[in-house]
């Protein structure tokens, strides 16, 4: 019979800190299955001697459990230290392509994390690596429906403060991208202003995404349970948070607090490993932006990998292999090409497998297991405007798009119209049945509605420290305030504090900058206190935030924050 995974159960010290421990419950082969697979790195904390950030000639010189590293001191400039690459899991390729992550082989000496790894092999979309590497220009755009990124890929980046502070909070956050693209090296995701203005360790961290990520394909994994999961880009990121348990006080980070965030794609996945039994005790705290705890059927993953199969024979009639021996014998930007060729780059994610994540995974979210893990939900107004694509409704390709948007000037916003982005079945975008109508109704089906039987459902398990937050500025110069407006994603830049260039550069113009800046450093505030106490209320806001079902409204005019709230449910 296949071999369980292991539960833990979670005991909290006097102090209300979490510790793990193995639950009596748990049967000897899931102990097996959890030690050979999941820790072949040692679960030791950092040792007494060991240097850390602020400490000697070298304030980045960090010896982690893998080896020693040195990262880059940021000085007055940011006032924080960064480490950046790190590997944290070997190479994802060759026989360990569609397989469990494997912990990186140690090395002596001192390595250099000064420059970002790649993103992970992708097809090229609006939030994808540039074809140059792992930054954004406006090469992204030459790489639009191509391959880029590289699948020796898993490695994370750190941010902290650049004092010698102990025990902060620890923020782990995934990003975005349908589980599909995306990468760790967006510069929307630079932890440096975050680190410093919330006080904690910020990691961000590359994961396998798409096809590599995801497959439920027959024959991956013969006998082994996490292999034939299909669910290896959730298998990631529990290697990379045990990475981050492991290491975070040689970085200055309290291991005993450790929020994990995500947005889109990155918030399904924060859910996702709440529910895992794998990571079972990993997850202090939960910050899941614009997403909700959402999975796909072993028989739909099936299917999927049946058509991927069915279209790669198809492209390789010649080949004397069929199946998984043909999938790994291609590169894997030959295998990228094939799918956006078919249009079957869209990989079904996350997969309920039954055993990194539950048959039932919403059961298990009921069954009042994290009850008391608090978390912060937030949503913007408008997500769906991001998706017209999806409907047709924007006029330009999405080349040309790109092109306009990253070459827009937000101080000089020239001529641009809504109908030169917009389709006129769209226009005016007020009227019935308009673009604002469309855009809703994506953003109900698409991100509101699974967040709030997300909510909804930890809820039900007991759990009182939920909170949720809606946003709604929308101040970009026209006539973006309309075809995009509170657009999904766009609160990000005022999470991190990051508005220099990005792929919502278009929206920042000097006229508004008073305001968002002053609504960036509230919302940095709240995230502050959340991942110090469990609740984002502090006193600048001036109002009570109230728990779920109720929501905090949070918005900016050019000058002045607006606060209000709504009741969900």
């Amino acid at each position: 019979m296949p071999a369980m995974p292991s539960r833990a159960v979670i005991v909290r010290d006097p102090a209300g800190r979490r510790r793990t421990t193995s639950s009596l419950l748990c049967s000897i082969v899931g102990i097996v299955l959890a030690t050979a697979v999941l820790t072949a790195v040692p679960l030791a904390r950092a040792s007494a001697d060991a240097v850390h950030p602020g400490n000697g000639p070298d304030p980045t010189l960090v010896r982690t459990t893998l080896g020693p590293i040195t990262g880059r001191n940021e000085g007055r400039s940011s006032g924080t230290y960064s480490w950046l690459g790190i590997p944290y899991a070997e190479p994802p390729v060759g026989d360990l392509r569609w397989r469990p992550p494997k912990p990186h082989r140690s090395w002596a000496e001192v390595r250099r994390a000064q420059q970002y790894g790649p993103g992970c092999t992708q097809p090229g979309r609006f939030f994808s690596p540039s074809p140059n590497g792992p930054f954004y220009d406006l090469a992204v755009r030459d790489g639009l429906q191509q391959p880029v990124g590289e699948e020796d890929c898993l490695t994370l980046n750190v941010f902290r403060p650049s004092t010698s502070k102990r025990d902060l909070p620890v923020v782990f956050f995934i990003h975005g991208g349908s589980n599909v693209v995306g990468y760790s090296a967006d510069p929307m995701y630079d932890g440096r202003e975050l680190a410093k203005r919330a006080q904690a360790v910020v990691v961000t961290v590359n994961y396998r995404v798409g096809i590599f990520g995801w497959l439920g394909a027959e024959g991956l994994g013969d006998s082994d349970p996490l292999s034939t999961s299909g669910n290896f880009g959730t298998l990631d990121l529990i290697e990379a948070l045990r990475f981050v348990d492991q290491n975070a006080r040689l970085f200055g980070g309290d291991s005993d607090n450790i929020s994990v965030m995500g947005q889109s794609a990155g918030a399904v996945n924060v859910w996702s490993l709440l529910v895992s039994p794998l990571a079972r005790g990993m997850v202090d705290k939960a910050i899941p932006l614009s997403g909700g705890l959402s999975t796909r059927s072993v028989a739909n993953a099936r299917a999927y990998a049946d058509r991927v199969m069915q279209a790669v024979e198809s492209d390789y009639p010649s080949s004397d292999m069929s199946g998984v021996d043909l999938l790994r014998s291609l590169s894997a930007d030959d295998l990228v090409r094939v799918l956006v060729k078919h249009q079957l780059d869209a990989t079904p994610a996350v997969i309920a497998d039954g055993t990194v994540i539950p048959s039932d995974p919403y059961a298990v979210l009921e069954s009042g297991l994290d009850r008391d893990v608090p978390v912060l939900a937030g949503n913007t107004l408008e997500e769906g405007k991001l998706f017209g694509s999806s409907i047709g409704a924007h006029k330009p390709s999405d080349y040309d798009r790109f092109t306009l948007q990253y070459r827009f000037d937000p101080d000089n916003p020239g001529t641009l119209t809504t109908s030169d982005l917009l389709k006129d079945q769209y226009l005016p975008v007020d009227k019935p049945g308009g673009w604002n109508d469309a855009a809703a109704a994506l953003t109900e089906s698409i991100f509101t509605g699974i967040n709030r039987n997300s909510l909804n459902a930890l809820a039900r398990s007991g759990n009182r420290s939920l909170y949720h937050y809606r946003f709604d500025w929308n101040q970009e110069p026209a006539p973006f305030d309309q075809v995009y407006g509170a657009v999904h994603a766009i609160d990000l830049p005022f999470v991190f504090h990051n508005f220099r260039r990005n792929v919502f550069s278009y929206a920042f113009s000097r006229q508004n900058q008073p305001g968002r800046l002053r609504l960036s450093d509230l919302m940095i505030a709240s995230i502050r206190n959340f991942i110090n106490t469990g609740s984002p209320q502090h006193r600048g806001l001036g109002r009570t935030w109230d728990q779920w079902p109720a929501s905090l409204v949070v918005d900016a005019d050019d000058q002045h924050i607006h606060l209000g709230s709504m009741a969900d449910g």
